[in-house]
């Protein structure tokens, strides 16, 4: 199975610049990695600047080095929190984050598994996310969200990354083994520069 949602690329364009973590799903509680994912995050957003040295605001419309770190430690800690919570913990299939760089943009890539009873469900909210306005969908969920007090998803990662970060935001399921099943996503976030 491989069904595709939102701007992902399938053969993403190889460059000389890159940088791949892996996290193994079984090695520490998701508890003690809720803290990895912070520090994961900004480490990727600290990678990244090194290849912005002196960039500023008034450099044609390019964001400020400061702006692009930030931007890219709250997607990368966004989406590693989702891989972490939703992945499938029955299977041992890694979750990895990349950061590919290239001319134009920057491209984040997070793969974990997912169960497959929940698979169905997961791209239920991915098509209406990508068909629907996402302003609308904003609201609705701030508004969701001021209405249950003890509600454990806020429901506004992906939500904000495409509002606010104004960034292109894909989705890639695949099996990755058939028996016992074991589905793949990967969420792929491009964000230009």
């Amino acid at each position: 199975m491989e069904r595709i949602f939102g701007d992902f690329i399938e053969d993403l364009p190889g460059s000389e610049e890159y940088l791949i973590i892996g996290f193994s799903p079984g090695s520490i509680s998701l508890q003690q990695r809720w803290r990895n994912n912070g520090l994961s995050a900004d480490f990727l957003a600290d990678y990244l600047t090194t290849f912005f040295p002196g960039i500023d605001e008034n450099s044609n419309g390019v964001k400020s080095q400061a702006e692009l770190k930030n931007s890219i430690s709250y997607i990368a800690n966004e989406l590693l929190e989702n891989a972490m919570k939703y992945n499938n913990n029955k299977c041992n299939h890694p979750i990895s984050i990349q950061l590919h760089l290239k001319s134009d943009r920057i491209v984040l890539m997070v793969t974990n598994s997912v169960a497959p009873q929940e698979v169905e469900k997961f791209q239920a909210y991915l098509e209406k996310l990508t068909t629907s306005n996402v302003e609308d969908l904003l609201v609705c969920q701030l508004e969701k969200n001021a209405l249950e007090e003890n509600s454990h998803s806020s429901g506004l990662g992906y939500l904000t990354i495409i509002s606010d970060y104004m960034a292109k935001i894909g989705w890639r399921f695949r099996t990755v083994q058939e028996e016992p099943e074991v589905v793949a996503v990967s969420t792929m976030v491009q964000l230009q520069v």
